[in-house]
């Protein structure tokens, strides 16, 4: 076998190895990421995202499933990659440093009962950390898919999906279809408690509150 050849079936064995490990650990917790987003987004609360690299292309994947759709066609709903903010970046950036860019924009748009999902292979990135420290101080609930634990930022995090593999490339690929997965359970619960809520007039910070006490 030539040396490429191997390399891509230890590639592929790789991520099997993980997605084996995150189908017999992670999946419930997937599920219930997905179903409280789906009492979440259809009452007006928000999904903030944020990465660095290719995880903030994996996270601004899982907007725009949000702002646009999965597989079935729904109402739209509000999620924000907060990298994709250029000018927000930048700014932030060059005042404050690159450690504030996404607190800074947490502080902005999170609200009590949203959601803050931060995406890092390492899981070690001050940025993210960062922000899950701004969004707890403003009572969002923050999730962080990682890579192995231990690191800091599952530990910061409210709950956290860790994909056990050395290799970085095999984290991304893995939290590729942890985002999948949840869109799939948010697309099925979705639609009925939006109907419920907005039928009966509850507002946000009770519909949170009704949700906490159910899970």
């Amino acid at each position: 076998m030539s040396q490429p050849l191997d390399a891509a079936h230890r590639h592929c064995q790789s991520l099997q190895d993980a997605i084996s490990t995150l189908r017999r650990n992670s999946l419930r917790r997937l599920a219930e990421w997905g179903t409280h987003l789906g009492t979440v987004l259809p009452v007006g609360g928000r999904l903030l995202a944020a990465g660095n690299g290719g995880s903030a292309a994996q996270a601004q994947h899982l907007t725009a499933e949000l702002v646009g759709r999965y597989q079935q066609d729904r109402p739209a709903y509000s999620a924000i990659a907060l990298h994709a903010e250029t000018s927000s970046v930048t700014a932030i950036g060059n005042d404050y440093g690159f450690g504030q860019v996404f607190a800074r924009q947490v502080a902005a748009h999170g609200r009590p009962g949203d959601v803050l999902l931060l995406l890092s292979t390492s899981g070690r990135s001050d940025n993210l950390l960062a922000a899950a420290e701004t969004a707890r101080d403003a009572e969002l609930r923050v999730w962080a898919l990682t890579g192995p634990r231990p690191n800091p930022l599952a530990d910061a995090a409210d709950e956290a999906v860790c994909v056990d593999s050395p290799s970085s490339a095999t984290v991304q690929e893995a939290h590729l279809i942890a985002v999948h997965i949840l869109c799939e359970h948010f697309d099925a619960v979705s639609g009925a408690p939006r109907a419920a809520q907005a039928a009966a007039g509850v507002p946000l910070e009770v519909a949170v509150a009704d949700r906490d006490g159910a899970l």
